[in-house]
């Protein structure tokens, strides 16, 4: 291995936001336990485009000892990976936020007090299953909440009952692509290291299509991850325990 310039991130100034991850057209970079990891040399053009993007200034360009950067091995890379869906509108979708909240603004109760305004327990952007990068940092060592996207209008209390420290994905297994999705939650499942899944779907025969495609991307991705499930009937009412 000869000298070249190659990146050095310094992880304990990374927040994991993966600014860098987005930056980096050649995917040398990860996030991964909630911090930028940097996957493969070969990957790393020791350009540093990434640098700029980091709000922490956690990564550098070093000079060390390291594997040439190979574009072929770039290209397998890549193609290994789905691109995530780009907007003719232009709209940042894709970008991922994690909102850090405390509790709502009432604990949760039969009655609560109506001068309180109720808070939200959404604590990440996006929420589409499809504009969710497999890579986002908010989903390493989340507990899942996985929605029919009716749910939330039907359950009125959707917020306080489920969403509360979990990280929200929605779809809709009628209209979304069924492999597609099943894909995608596979390569999430795999990539990260998710501690519960909990789902819930409406009573109407299409949404059972949920709940099915998910257990089929969890055996697809090799991992025994805590699954459970809760039906909501048309009228709001929770079916099963």
């Amino acid at each position: 291995m000869n000298n070249r310039p190659i990146i050095k991130i310094d992880e304990s100034k990374c927040d994991g936001c993966g600014q860098c991850a987005r930056a980096c057209e050649e995917g040398a970079i990860q996030i991964v336990d909630g911090k930028a990891k940097l996957v493969s040399e070969t990957y790393c053009d020791g350009l540093g485009a990434c640098i700029g993007e980091c709000p922490r200034d956690a990564i550098t360009i070093e000079e060390r000892p390291a594997q040439a950067f190979d574009p072929e091995a770039v290209q397998k890379h890549q193609a290994g990976h789905h691109t995530e869906e780009k907007l003719p509108c232009g709209c940042p979708s894709t970008f991922t936020q994690t909102f850090h909240r405390e509790h709502g603004s009432q604990p949760h109760a039969a009655n609560p007090d109506p001068a309180v305004p109720p808070a939200s327990e959404l604590a990440q952007w996006p929420i589409q299953l499809r504009l969710v990068p497999a890579n986002a940092p908010f989903l390493a060592g989340a507990r899942l909440l996985i929605a029919a996207d009716c749910v939330p209008f039907a359950f009125a209390d959707f917020h306080c009952r489920f969403l509360r420290g979990r990280i929200l994905l929605i779809g809709c297994p009628k209209f979304d692509d069924a492999d597609l999705s099943r894909d995608k939650l596979a390569d999430i499942f795999r990539s990260n290291d998710i501690q519960s899944i909990e789902v819930v779907f409406m009573e109407v025969p299409c949404c059972f299509g949920l709940l099915r495609l998910i257990q089929a991307a969890l055996d697809d991705s090799g991992k025994n991850i805590p699954l459970s499930a809760v039906k909501i009937g048309l009228r709001g009412d929770i079916l099963n325990p």
